[in-house]
C-alpha cells in the first residue's frame, strides 16, 4: 500500500457539507490552488447552501474532511431535461488514490439521478492530466474547451477616469478584431 492511500477498510462517510465545513473547504480549495480563508468559504457557503441548485458534499474518514464534491444543476437553452455542472472536486493530499475521489462522484451522480439530470459536465484544467484520465476512467470524455474572461469591476460615472476608458477601448478594439476574424 502507498504511503498516500486510505487503509482498504476505512470506507469514507459521504454527507451534506455545513457551515462547520468551512475551514476544511478553505483548506481543500488551497491544494487545488485557489487561496481561500475560512471566512471566505464560510461566505461562499452561505450563498451556495441557500440555493437549491447547488449541492455540496463532503467526505470524512475518521470524523476529519478529507474531500468535497460541488454541484450544479440547472435549465438549459439546449435541452429539455435539467442539466448537472460538477463545479468543484477535490481530496486531500494524503486521501488521494484511495477511492474517495470516486464515492464522491458517485454521491453527486445519484442525487443528479434524482433531480433528474440526464448530463453532467465539469471542467478541469489543462495542467491536471491526472484528473483527466481519473475522469475519462469513470466514463467522461473530453467534449470541448472552456473559455474564461475576468471582468472588472463597473465603476459610476464620476469614478471614470482615463485609464478605465482606455480598458474599455481595448475591449471594444479586441471584440472588433475578434469578430472580424469569425
Amino acid at each position: 500500500m502507498r504511503k498516500t492511500e486510505a487503509p482498504a477498510d476505512v470506507a469514507p462517510i459521504i454527507r451534506n457539507a455545513s457551515l462547520s465545513d468551512a475551514p476544511a473547504l478553505a483548506s481543500l480549495m488551497c491544494e487545488l490552488g485557489y487561496e481561500t480563508a475560512s471566512a471566505e468559504m464560510r461566505q461562499r457557503l452561505k450563498s451556495i447552501l441557500s440555493d437549491a441548485g447547488f449541492r455540496t458534499f463532503v467526505a470524512e474518514i475518521d470524523d476529519q474532511v478529507c474531500g468535497m464534491i460541488g454541484t450544479l444543476t440547472h435549465a438549459s437553452h439546449e435541452h429539455n431535461d435539467p442539466s448537472g455542472k460538477i463545479i468543484a472536486l477535490v481530496v486531500s493530499k494524503k486521501q488521494r488514490c484511495s477511492g474517495i475521489g470516486r464515492a464522491l462522484i458517485a454521491a453527486a451522480e445519484k442525487d443528479f439521478a434524482k433531480r433528474k439530470v440526464t448530463r453532467v459536465s465539469l471542467t478541469a484544467r489543462f495542467t491536471r492530466e491526472a484528473a483527466h484520465q481519473f475522469y475519462e476512467a469513470l466514463g467522461y470524455s473530453r467534449t470541448g474547451f472552456r473559455f474564461a474572461y475576468i471582468f472588472r469591476p463597473i465603476l459610476h460615472r464620476s469614478e471614470k477616469s482615463s485609464i478605465s476608458r482606455q480598458a474599455t477601448d481595448k475591449s471594444v478594439e479586441r471584440a472588433t478584431c475578434v469578430n472580424s476574424r469569425l
